[in-house]
């Protein structure tokens, strides 16, 4: 079986976006920086009550505000830094062998990535799990690393998918 894809910058994003939102630690983070912030916040004015002469009245009105504008804004702002980041990586340096042209050939012993500077082999037994959101199919060989499959590129994205999950348990 032979496929022939282009992954852009936007499919790199998509499968980091995709990857935090799923993963344990990703999800993790999140919660820990959307509801520990906030009561950071009203820590910061009990203390400015008790230390200074502001009404706790207007002061933790205040803050509370701000305690429940982060708690439903901040999701929004931690994916827009995710994607913010993942721009600047890939900017950073030469990326010709993620982003751009590729041929993905599966046969009877893995899968073989070619790209214009190189290409990857694993075998079934490298392959963990296959993932399927609205847009992709992502082939994991890692905890946090996936070939990047978008749906536009593959004609028939189950029997890809049935293909794939088969090798992977007979090995």
């Amino acid at each position: 079986m032979e496929i022939e894809y282009e992954l852009t910058e936007e499919d790199v994003i998509a499968f980091n976006l995709y990857h935090v939102k799923n993963s344990k630690v990703g999800k993790n983070s999140l919660q820990w920086q959307r509801f520990v912030s906030p009561m950071i916040f009203f820590m910061f004015a009990y203390f400015l009550s008790i230390f200074t002469d502001m009404e706790k009245g207007p002061l933790f009105l205040v803050f509370g505000l701000t305690a429940i504008l982060w708690v439903i804004l901040y999701p929004k702002y931690f994916y827009f830094h995710i994607t913010r980041q993942v721009r600047k990586m890939l900017k950073e340096g030469k990326n010709e062998g993620l982003i751009g042209q590729h041929i993905m050939k599966m046969n009877k012993t893995g899968i073989t990535d070619q790209t214009q500077v190189g290409e990857t082999k694993v075998q079934w037994s490298g392959i963990q799990r296959v993932i399927e959101d609205a847009d992709y199919l992502y082939i994991y060989t890692s905890t946090i690393s996936a070939y990047i499959l978008p749906k536009r590129t593959i004609y028939s994205v189950d029997g890809l998918k049935a293909y794939v999950e088969k090798r992977i348990t007979s090995n």
